[in-house]
Formats: C-alpha cells, structure tokens, sequence
C-alpha cells in the first residue's frame, strides 16, 4: 500500500486593515447602540421621531452628492420653491399630534368603529322616526351637500400636496389629514344611505342638487374649487385649514349643525359630525405649529407674516362672502336655538384666536 498524501499546505493572504471598513471611524457617538443623526425635541427621542425625522432626504443635511432622483420636467426631490413661504429651517417642524403610519390606522378604525355603533344604535331605536320633517329635509340637503366640500378638499386639496412639503414631517401631517377629510365625507355618505333606507320621505340624492344648484351653496362651493386651483402647497394649507375651515367649515359644523341638532330631537348626527370636528382640532394643531413656526424665524419671519397678510387678503373676502350666503339655511331648523349672527360672530371669534396664536395681524374685514 502507498503511504497516504500529505495533506496540501494552503496560504491565506493576510488581513491589512485600511481604517475604511464599516465600525472602523470612531466618533463621540460612535458606540451608541442608537441613531443620533438628529437632535429630539426632548431628552429622548419619540417613536413618531424615529420614523419620520430625515426619513425624506434633504441635500443640505444628508446628501452630499445632491439629489439622487428627480422629474423628467422639472428639479429634483422636495423643491422649497414650490412655495413663496420661507424658512431657515424647515426640518424644525414637528407634528404635536406626532402622526405617524400606525396612528392613521388607529386613530381612524377607532373613529369608523364609533360611527358605525351610532349608526346600528340608530337603526335599532328607529330613532329618525322621531325627526320632525323640516329637521329631516335639513339633514337630507344641507348635511348632505357638505360632503361634498369635505371630499373636495380631500382630494383635490390635502392629497394633491402631501408630498410637496419639504420635509417628511410636514408631508406626513398633510397626509393624515387627507385621510381625516376622507373618511369623514365617507361617513357623512354612508350616513345618508342609512336614513335613506330607513325614511320613505327622506331623499338621498338630493345633496347633489343642493350643492350645484341651491344660491346658499354656490358661494362654498366657489371658494373649494378655487382652492383646488391653488399651486402654492403652504398658501393652499393656511388658505383650507387657517381661514376657510375657521369662517366657513366650524361655523356650518360646530356653530350650527352641532348646536341646533338635539333641540330638534337629533341625538345622532352630533356623533357623526363630531368626529369631523374632532379631526379639525388635530389638524388645526399641526397647522398652528407651522406657521407659527414660520411667523417667529429669525430671519424670514417678518416677510412670512407680510405673505400671511397677502394671502387673506384674498381669502378672507371670499370666505367670509361664502359664510354670508349660508345665512338662509338658519332658519330652516323647527327649532332655531341660534342665529346665525351670532354663530357668525363666534366663528369670527376663534378665527381672531387663530391668527393671535400665529402672531399674525388681524385682518381688517373681522372689523366690518
């Protein structure tokens, strides 16, 4: 027998490290076990910080070979010039409701699920039986035609710009409010089916000539579609949820609808449009937090406050024109627990507040 091979010697080249391997860098935060590659609003940073601060690039923090992808038509990535609006920080914006993809998903089901409660509730207790038939024909034309404005501006508002921010905090507050406006015209919808299956009198599709037709109407229904014709994203933002929800959204949802609902024996529809105004409260609070953000920059702030100034110039007329024309449907309700002046003069009022919370000057129609 032959004597067994030799086992074949083999050589490894040697490792040489050239300090460019991944971990080789050391820096002060170069052990941290967590990101830092931003500064939290407080000591430690938030979930809905981890996911939405520098998610969207930005060539003047992170990028330091520019924009990595663009349009065939026009510039790369978020443009700022896709507002006359300026900042020397826009990263600085952060969401106090800190919506993020789980709580759109939370925050609505939980929402849907009430609705749908107070709905089935509704059916069982046979409780339309006992509307009187002016209070009826209010919820089936006016309640009905403000879907429309609701989904008008979800879609061709709030969705149209949440992605031309800046920054992926401020897309991700635009988004969640478009969904906000969604599903409450999706409900307002349904709402309206339910009574039309459960009234014989109660006529379904008669919001849609309301909203194209009725003179009370026309003036709403011009300034929404003006807004949809707004290239601005910042001025479209202070345009629907500063000025045009405060004299014309609050003051049909809250000053009329949710006041003179239950004297006319309506405990339902309080439920239903309170979720709308629950949702404004939170979209009125990033919008708040934005251009009060704005208004106090140390370098731009004086000219942004000058540009709010312009800006209601326009709008303010205009929505306060189309509120006036609303002023007929007051007396519609058996019982007018509230006149429209004064559901006029309270809506004007929060707007006052509004603006003061901006730092921004009153403008001089609110005086007239």
């Amino acid at each position: 027998m032959s004597a067994p091979a030799q086992p074949r010697e083999r050589s490894f080249p040697s490792i040489e490290f050239t300090d460019a391997e991944a971990g080789a860098a050391v820096f002060p935060s170069s052990t941290s076990r967590r990101y830092s590659y931003y500064t939290p609003a407080r000591k430690r940073s938030t979930m809905y910080e981890d996911v939405t601060v520098d998610v969207q690039p930005d060539p003047e923090r992170h990028l330091t070979q520019g924009w990595i992808y663009g349009f065939g038509d026009g510039p790369g990535g978020y443009p700022k010039e896709w507002t006359v609006a300026r900042s020397s920080n826009w990263h600085a914006f952060l969401d106090p409701n800190e919506e993020w993809d789980q709580t759109i998903y939370r925050n609505n089901s939980a929402v849907v699920h009430q609705v749908d409660l107070c709905l089935q509730n509704a059916k069982r207790a046979r409780a339309y039986d006992s509307w009187n038939a002016p209070w009826l024909k209010f919820i089936e034309r006016h309640l009905g035609a403000w879907m429309h404005a609701e989904n008008g501006l979800a879609l061709h508002v709030f969705t149209s710009i949440q992605r031309s921010g800046p920054t992926n905090m401020i897309n991700t507050a635009v988004a969640v409010n478009a969904a906000h406006k969604l599903r409450f015209a999706q409900d307002l919808a349904l709402y309206n089916l339910d009574i039309s299956e459960a009234e014989d009198g109660f006529d379904g599709s008669a919001h849609r000539d309301t909203w194209m037709n009725a003179p009370e109407w026309q003036g709403v229904r011009e300034t929404v579609e003006r807004l949809t014709a707004v290239g601005d994203w910042c001025q479209l933002l202070f345009a629907s949820n500063i000025v045009f929800e405060q004299l014309v959204g609050s003051l049909f949802r809250s000053e009329l609808v949710m006041q003179v609902a239950a004297p006319n024996g309506d405990y339902i529809t309080p439920t239903i449009v309170g979720t709308g105004e629950y949702d404004y409260d939170r979209d009125l609070a990033y919008t708040r937090n934005l251009f009060r953000m704005l208004a106090r920059d140390e370098e731009f702030g004086q000219a942004n406050r000058e540009l709010f100034g312009e800006w209601m110039s326009e709008w303010v007329p205009r929505c306060l024109d189309a509120a006036r024309a609303l002023q007929p449907i007051w007396s519609q309700p058996a019982d007018k627990s509230v006149t429209f002046a004064a559901s006029l003069d309270a809506a004007t009022a929060k707007f006052r507040s509004v603006l003061e919370s901006i730092e921004t000057e009153i403008p001089e129609e609110l005086n007239q």
